[in-house]
């Protein structure tokens, strides 16, 4: 072991087994759980430099991602009060 490292065997591995499924097969709920892991790693104060940085880095990736799938659905969301809104209007004018 390199001196000066922290013992991975002294720290649940799940919390240290970052998200490695590709972005396709990744979901929001799936994400904002590991970022809550990453959080409460960080908070315990027990993580090493190196790891608060790849702590660091991978709750980056998974907030940006998870930030464009809300993009996404906010958008959907509006995509469909317009096409309500266009169906009411072309109703209005049928019925006009």
């Amino acid at each position: 072991m390199i001196p000066g490292a922290s013992d991975p065997s002294s720290t649940p591995p799940t919390l240290l087994v970052p998200v490695t499924e590709p972005t396709a097969t990744l979901t929001y709920e799936t994400a904002s759980a590991r970022i809550e892991a990453i959080i409460r790693r960080l908070d315990s104060g027990e993580a090493g430099l190196r790891e608060t940085l790849e702590l660091c880095q991978e709750g980056r990736r998974l907030v940006e991602f998870c930030a464009c799938e809300l993009e996404a659905v906010g958008q959907g969301l509006e995509e469909l009060r317009l096409d309500e809104l266009v169906a009411r209007l072309e109703g209005g004018r049928t019925a006009a």
